[in-house]
Protein backbone atom coordinates (compact mmCIF):
# COMPACT_ATOMS: atom_id res chain seq x y z
CA UNK A 1 0.00 0.00 0.00
CA UNK A 2 2.71 2.66 0.84
CA UNK A 3 5.56 0.72 -0.76
CA UNK A 4 7.05 0.49 2.51
CA UNK A 5 8.01 -3.07 3.55
CA UNK A 6 7.85 -3.46 7.71
CA UNK A 7 9.34 -6.45 9.80
CA UNK A 8 7.28 -6.68 13.14
CA UNK A 9 9.57 -8.04 16.26
CA UNK A 10 8.43 -10.59 18.43
CA UNK A 11 6.71 -8.45 20.54
CA UNK A 12 4.25 -7.18 18.21
CA UNK A 13 1.35 -9.91 17.82
CA UNK A 14 0.52 -11.79 14.84
CA UNK A 15 -2.90 -10.17 15.24
CA UNK A 16 -1.49 -6.83 14.84
CA UNK A 17 0.38 -7.95 11.95
CA UNK A 18 -2.53 -9.69 10.13
CA UNK A 19 -4.30 -6.61 10.40
CA UNK A 20 -2.03 -4.29 9.12
CA UNK A 21 -1.69 -7.10 6.15
CA UNK A 22 -5.28 -7.29 5.56
CA UNK A 23 -5.24 -3.35 5.39
CA UNK A 24 -2.58 -3.61 2.33
CA UNK A 25 0.64 -3.30 4.27
CA UNK A 26 3.84 -5.63 3.94
CA UNK A 27 4.58 -7.05 7.02
CA UNK A 28 5.90 -9.69 8.36
CA UNK A 29 7.29 -10.94 11.46
CA UNK A 30 11.14 -11.19 12.38
CA UNK A 31 10.47 -14.95 13.52
CA UNK A 32 9.53 -16.01 9.92
CA UNK A 33 12.87 -14.70 9.07
CA UNK A 34 15.57 -15.26 11.94
CA UNK A 35 15.55 -17.61 15.16
CA UNK A 36 12.80 -16.31 17.96
CA UNK A 37 15.77 -15.19 20.17
CA UNK A 38 18.07 -13.44 17.39
CA UNK A 39 19.81 -10.25 19.24
CA UNK A 40 18.36 -6.78 18.60
CA UNK A 41 21.25 -5.73 16.97
CA UNK A 42 20.92 -8.76 14.16
CA UNK A 43 17.09 -7.74 13.31
CA UNK A 44 17.97 -4.50 12.40
CA UNK A 45 20.71 -5.26 10.23
CA UNK A 46 18.76 -7.97 8.19
CA UNK A 47 16.35 -4.69 8.04
CA UNK A 48 18.85 -2.72 6.90
CA UNK A 49 19.88 -4.80 3.92
CA UNK A 50 16.48 -5.78 2.96
CA UNK A 51 14.88 -2.36 3.24
CA UNK A 52 12.20 -3.08 5.94
CA UNK A 53 10.85 -0.32 8.44
CA UNK A 54 11.08 -2.18 12.30
CA UNK A 55 8.05 -1.87 14.49
CA UNK A 56 8.67 -2.74 17.79
CA UNK A 57 7.55 -1.87 21.55
CA UNK A 58 11.31 -3.02 22.71
CA UNK A 59 12.73 0.54 24.14
CA UNK A 60 16.46 -1.51 23.06
CA UNK A 61 15.95 -1.19 19.70
CA UNK A 62 16.12 2.97 19.80
CA UNK A 63 19.26 3.01 21.47
CA UNK A 64 20.89 0.74 19.17
CA UNK A 65 19.63 3.05 16.08
CA UNK A 66 20.72 5.92 17.53
CA UNK A 67 24.43 4.51 17.52
CA UNK A 68 24.54 2.86 14.67
CA UNK A 69 25.05 5.84 12.39
CA UNK A 70 23.04 4.65 10.05
CA UNK A 71 20.68 6.10 8.34
CA UNK A 72 18.56 2.84 7.74
CA UNK A 73 16.82 1.01 9.18
CA UNK A 74 13.34 3.26 10.35
CA UNK A 75 12.29 2.12 13.49
CA UNK A 76 8.74 2.56 14.92
CA UNK A 77 9.06 2.22 18.66
CA UNK A 78 5.07 1.73 19.89
CA UNK A 79 4.66 3.61 23.26
CA UNK A 80 0.97 2.93 23.76
CA UNK A 81 -0.85 2.40 27.08
CA UNK A 82 -2.70 -1.23 25.52
CA UNK A 83 -1.34 -3.63 24.16
CA UNK A 84 -4.11 -5.21 23.00
CA UNK A 85 -3.45 -6.25 18.82
CA UNK A 86 -6.46 -4.13 18.02
CA UNK A 87 -5.72 -1.23 19.55
CA UNK A 88 -2.23 -1.58 18.42
CA UNK A 89 -3.14 -2.20 15.05
CA UNK A 90 -5.60 1.09 14.86
CA UNK A 91 -3.28 3.27 15.89
CA UNK A 92 -0.51 1.97 13.37
CA UNK A 93 -3.31 2.40 10.72
CA UNK A 94 -4.12 5.77 11.51
CA UNK A 95 -0.41 7.26 11.77
CA UNK A 96 1.55 4.96 9.01
CA UNK A 97 0.01 6.92 6.28
CA UNK A 98 1.21 10.64 7.93
CA UNK A 99 4.68 9.40 8.26
CA UNK A 100 5.57 7.27 4.86
CA UNK A 101 7.71 9.81 4.06
CA UNK A 102 9.50 10.40 6.91
CA UNK A 103 10.32 6.75 7.30
CA UNK A 104 11.49 6.16 3.41
CA UNK A 105 13.92 9.14 4.14
CA UNK A 106 15.28 7.02 7.12
CA UNK A 107 13.94 7.99 10.89
CA UNK A 108 13.27 7.00 14.31
CA UNK A 109 9.56 7.68 15.15
CA UNK A 110 7.94 6.73 18.45
CA UNK A 111 4.26 6.67 18.75
CA UNK A 112 2.45 7.13 22.01
CA UNK A 113 -1.04 7.39 22.59
CA UNK A 114 -1.11 11.10 21.34
CA UNK A 115 1.66 11.98 19.62
CA UNK A 116 4.24 11.34 17.20
CA UNK A 117 7.63 12.07 17.75
CA UNK A 118 9.63 12.01 14.29
CA UNK A 119 13.81 11.77 14.62
CA UNK A 120 15.59 11.51 11.11
CA UNK A 121 18.53 8.90 11.11
CA UNK A 122 21.73 9.15 11.30
CA UNK A 123 20.68 10.59 15.05
CA UNK A 124 23.71 13.29 15.79
CA UNK A 125 25.31 12.46 19.35
CA UNK A 126 23.76 15.75 20.19
CA UNK A 127 20.12 14.56 19.96
CA UNK A 128 20.91 11.73 22.14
Amino acid sequence: MSGLYFMADVHISPVTVAVLVAQGYDVIRTTELLPTNAPDSEILELARVTGKVVLTQDLDFSMLVALSNHGLPSLITLRLSSVEPDRVAQRLLDVLPTIATELGAGAAITVSDNSVRIRKLPIQRSDI
